[in-house]
């Protein structure tokens, strides 16, 4: 920070001694020095000067509000949170679903850090306070200075959609920007960065910018060590099929070694896994081009091959219309215009295609290999659900991967990471992983709570962690499980464990439903409606109940469930079912991992 006589009160004089001392002090004397001037102020009378417009009055009070799904918010509310606090800010921080809508009339300064869920939703703990703010009662807020960060998937049509709600609405309100909203894709560490960097120095513009850094530094070294950006390579211990032979589907169980990555996770936590593309689907996709797979390329301020940064960096096996809207600019295919003016027609044509497609479909393009290479965005982890305990393997994480593989346009397609996992990697090599925390899928804090536990698939991997935890520290209350399947023989995903479990006390009671067994299709849901009286006595007796699997059509149709169930055994209309669901969610008595 340099004074100048131009924006400031002090004489050329002056300001030549200043700049000569601001710079030798440390942080603590600027922070003595900044109270010892101050004092005065209160006790004297104020000598009333004229002061220039640039200079600004902070009021170092701040709010942090979260919204999230799957903890990426609130990690890095928390994140944020601390190295304002090291900055000596007068921080709060809550979460979206216990912070009452009325206090931000008490707020000066608000930073909102929101996820979009599903098609353009906001998440579960965000929905009471967004259909606040939307609604009539809704106080005026043209005290309020605030910025959004907001997180979401540009692969799916409502890209950030609740974040642009929420800063749409409170510029609505009257309130005005800190610094303008900051929308972010899956990779989002860098963006989010940049978001708070112009935030903090908005906020901190009359303290000395080292402080900053050095705060920024000591949170950084607060962090995991092996993160998305540095990821710990565990080996491969087992990679089973979980399924038995005649079905008609592919999970895999795998157990990883994760001796030396002093990593720490709790049931409901999920590994990322940082996939590559199929040299396969790459060296084909490279040849239709028709460039050199030895060309090199920039990518993420980094030099590579087209082959590696195809293989190894960038996602080119999902079509979004913002990726298609690119392409546009370097073709003059007529059919491929039309199809980005019908909302209908790029939806049916992106569904389970490429960029291969893309690319022999509707040739030829004027690009070279580095502005084809700037379309694209980097290849996202995949997160998957912990399904084994740490105190249980305290060396080793499993988990339950269900492989992705379809035909679409006479060409087999596998999920990016799926179906590496599935067809080409083997026992002793090795997977870039971290760990993701997910505070909003966990275990009841009082073991005596009854937990019902719902999911179909895959969606049963954090089950196994709770259960193999309560095991580990001898907990035997009342435990509920509802899980689904296809069938019977060839699907009742880790069948021996939920047995032993019934059988030691672990586990209370296990409800099946195996859908494709008889000529009426049996889902969880139906479990769920089959025993609507216990699951009503259960959450009077204030069960928390879990719900993990795919969100379209399960999660839908179990919350669906959930409400007439609520509706009919509590005698209350939809309106008051709806409040009840509510106020689940905000005790955390009805938590979500849905994908």
């Amino acid at each position: 920070m340099k004074l100048q006589v131009v924006n400031s009160p002090f004489n050329e004089e002056q300001v030549k001694l200043l700049n000569e001392l601001l710079p030798k002090l440390t942080g603590e004397q600027r922070i003595w020095l900044n109270g010892f001037l101050s004092a005065p102020l209160a006790t004297s009378d104020p000598v009333v000067e004229e002061v220039s417009p640039i200079v600004k009055t902070i009021t170092k009070t701040v709010t942090i509000l979260y919204g999230s799904q799957t903890g990426n918010s609130q990690g890095l509310a928390e994140k944020y949170a601390s190295a304002l606090k090291d900055n000596d800010v007068d921080v709060t921080i809550s979460s979206l679903a216990t912070f009452k809508p009325n206090n931000l009339k008490k707020v000066t300064n608000l930073l909102l850090i929101v996820s979009t869920h599903g098609e353009g939703d906001p998440p579960d703990q965000a929905i009471q306070f967004y259909e606040f703010l939307h609604s009539k009662r809704a106080p005026k807020l043209e005290h309020l200075h605030y910025s959004v960060l907001a997180l979401g998937d540009s692969s799916y049509e409502f890209f950030c959609k609740t974040g642009k709600d929420f800063d749409e609405q409170l510029a609505k309100l009257g309130a005005s920007h800190i610094v303008p909203r900051t929308d972010c894709d899956v990779d989002y560490d860098d963006t989010a960065a940049q978001w708070f960097s112009a935030v903090q120095q908005e906020l901190l513009q009359q303290k000395d910018i080292a402080v900053t850094s050095t705060s920024q530094n000591q949170t950084a070294q607060r962090d995991t060590t092996y993160s998305r950006k540095n990821p710990f390579y565990a080996e491969v211990l087992e990679n089973i099929n979980l399924n038995g032979r005649g079905s008609n589907k592919e999970t895999r169980h795998i157990e990883l070694s994760i001796e030396g990555a002093s990593f720490h996770f709790e049931p409901g936590d999920s590994i990322g896994i940082l996939p590559e593309n199929d040299e396969k689907l790459v060296n084909a996709l490279i040849t239709v081009l028709q460039f050199d797979p030895q060309t090199e390329v920039n990518v993420f301020e980094e030099t590579l091959t087209l082959k590696d940064a195809l293989q190894k960096k960038l996602e080119i096996t999902v079509l979004s219309k913002p990726l298609l809207q690119k392409i546009g600019a370097y073709t003059v295919h007529q059919e491929f215009t039309k199809l980005l003016e019908d909302s209908n027609s790029w939806k049916d044509y992106a569904k389970g295609r490429d960029l291969l497609d893309v690319v022999e479909d509707f040739a030829p393009f004027i690009w070279d290999a580095q502005q084809f290479v700037n379309l694209l965005r980097k290849i996202p982890a995949r997160l998957y659900s912990i399904a084994s305990s740490q105190k249980g393997n305290s060396e080793e994480v499993h988990l339950t991967i269900g492989k992705v593989s379809y035909e679409t346009n006479g060409r087999q397609r596998l999920g990016v990471c799926s179906g590496s996992v599935a067809e080409r990697i083997q026992i002793g090599e090795t997977l870039p992983i971290y760990v993701h925390k997910n505070p909003n899928f966990r275990l009841p804090e009082h073991e005596d709570t009854p937990i019902i536990m719902i999911g179909a698939g895959t969606g049963v991997a954090p089950y196994r962690a709770f259960l193999e935890e309560r095991e580990e520290l001898g907990i035997e209350r009342k435990s509920w499980l509802i899980l689904g399947d296809q069938h019977f023989v060839t699907d009742f995903l880790y069948q021996t464990d939920w047995q032993r479990w019934l059988a030691s006390g672990t586990l209370s009671q296990m409800h099946v439903a195996f859908s494709r067994d008889t000529d009426k299709k049996i889902y969880v849901q139906h479990k769920i409606e089959e025993n609507a009286v216990a699951l009503y006595e259960w959450l009077e007796q204030g069960a928390v109940i879990y719900v993990c699997g795919d969100k379209k059509s399960m999660a839908a149709d179990v919350d669906a469930t959930i409400h007439r169930v609520i509706e009919q055994q509590g005698q209350k209309t939809p309106e008051e079912a709806k409040a009840f669901v509510n106020e689940l969610k905000q005790q955390k008595r009805y938590q979500r991992d849905v994908y």
